[in-house]
Order: structure tokens, then sequence, then C-alpha cells
């Protein structure tokens, strides 16, 4: 059992991690609500005082603003659906015994490790280009007519750039969950004639029930903020300007950092509705 002094010892090694990890957490923060009640022009002028909630009343009364928000949160769910569903899919399927299992599962998990920028690149000129795509030549094969993805499917578009570079996440988590599954439960369902749809509804997919919790809030938090996908392929246009791009966007128009900030502080409440949402509704599977 620890002492007093081990204990004591070990807040005052630990001490100057926690301070630095506040301080990184909360400098930009402050910085962020205190440039949010000015008029901050860099370029103009510099700080030209305090505005108070003006520039939350501007931000919020643009007309972009509800659009993107709903743009975010459709983004987010469908990258959800698409790397949960996958990603048990594939989970399932890297589970089974086959040759060459590990080249497999590193072939299958790499896209994570690629750049948002890189693959964002990689699918709009390699895949979605309406003249020299592989999209475009596969649909000239069937004798159909190639689709500009870009600008006439835009949002399904960039939904699956985002779920080709979040499923690899999803199918490790969900796999590392399946390979700790008692097969002697498996196995005895299946020695009294349970079909393999039954043991996957009643055993694999309630086991699997904390693993997709724990990616839906960790694939939540960082999509939510999701930039460089939008900023390489649509740049916004085509009703995929999300809450993120639009605050650049304003930055960029204006040079207001206060404005710019208020609109930084409405992703966080966004957020944090968000995660508290699905901490309530998916959340209670860790208690289980």
């Amino acid at each position: 059992m620890a002492t007093q002094h081990s204990r004591s010892a070990a807040r005052f090694m630990m001490a100057p991690a926690v301070i630095l990890l506040l301080g990184w957490m909360l400098v930009p923060l402050t910085m962020t609500l205190l440039f949010s009640f000015k008029k901050y022009l860099p370029l103009r002028g510099g700080d030209l005082g305090w505005v108070g909630f003006d520039n939350y009343v501007r931000f919020v009364s643009s007309s972009a603003f509800w659009p993107s928000v709903q743009a975010t949160l459709l983004i987010v769910g469908g990258v959800l659906v698409i790397t949960v569903i996958f990603g048990v899919l594939l989970a399932l399927l890297l589970d089974q015994p086959m040759w060459g299992q590990g080249i497999v599962r590193i072939l299958v998990i790499a896209p994570f490790f690629v750049m948002p920028t890189v693959s964002a690149l990689v699918w709009k000129n390699m895949f979605m280009d309406p003249v020299n795509g592989l999209l475009a030549h596969l649909w000239k094969f069937f004798g159909a007519e190639p689709i500009a993805w870009l600008s006439e499917a835009s949002m399904q578009s960039v939904i699956m750039i985002v779920s080709w570079q979040w499923l690899p996440f999803a199918t490790l988590i969900l796999l590392t969950a399946i390979q700790s599954l008692d097969r002697e439960q498996l196995e005895a369902a299946e020695m009294d004639g349970a079909s393999p749809l039954a043991r996957f509804g009643y055993i694999i997919l309630p086991h699997l029930g904390r693993a997709i919790t724990v990616v839906v809030l960790i694939q939540t938090i960082f999509l939510l903020s999701i930039f460089a996908e939008i900023f390489v392929t649509t740049q916004g246009s085509f009703g995929t300007r999300t809450l993120t791009y639009l605050i650049f966007q304003r930055v960029l128009e204006s040079q207001n950092v206060g404005l710019g900030s208020a609109g930084g502080v409405y992703a966080i409440i966004l957020a944090n509705i968000v995660a508290a949402f699905l901490m309530r509704i998916v959340g209670k599977n860790l208690d289980a």
C-alpha cells in the first residue's frame, strides 16, 4: 500500500507535466475567449477595442452559420455510420485465419497514417477527376457517363474521403475487441445449432458495444473540426462548408481575429453539446 510520503512524491513528480498540459490547454482557450470580445484586426490597426458580444451576434446572424452546422453534423454522422458498419465487417474478416494475415492487416490499417491533405489530394486527382480519374475510366468501361464527383456529389465525396481515412482506426479498435471475445462461448453456441447470424447478433455485437462507443466518441471529437479535406477538395462549395471552414473564411475575408474567435467559441459549444449527447445515449455502454 502506498504511503503518504510516496503519494506526495508521485504528485510532485507529476506536477510539471500536469502544469504544462493545463497551460497548453487553458492559454489558447483563454486567449480565444478574450479576443472574441474584441475587434482585433492584425493587418488594419491591431487591437481596436472592446466590442462585447458584437462578434457573437455577427457570426450567428450570418446566413451561412446554420447551414455550416448542418453540414458539419451531416459529415460526422455519415462518417460514423460508414466506419462503424464497415469497421465491424472488416474486423470480422480480418479475425478469420488467412494466408498473409499480418500483411493484410497492415494494408488495411495503413490509410490511417496518411495525412488528411495527402489523402484528399489522392482522391481528388487520382480517383474523382471527371476526365482522368480512376472512377471516370471505370464508368466509361461500363458505358456510363463519368460523374464530376466534387461538384455533383460533393457531400457524398467528402464523406467517402474522410471515411476512407478513419475506417482503419475503427477496424483496429473493433478487431482488438473481437479478439478478446471468449471463443468457448462462440463454440458452445455453434454446437447448440446457432446460425452465424444469430451468433453475431447475440454474442459478438453485444461484446462490441464498448468498442463501438469508443470509436464513436473519439471520431466525433476529431470530425467536428474537419478542415483539410474540404479545403483541398471543394473549398466549402456545394454545401460542404463546415463550421470550422466557415470560421476560416470569415477570418480570411474580414481579417478580424475577434470574429473568428467568436466562431471558435461556437465550435467549442457545438462540440460539447454533441459530446454530452453521445455520452448520454451511446456512452451508457461503458457502464454495462
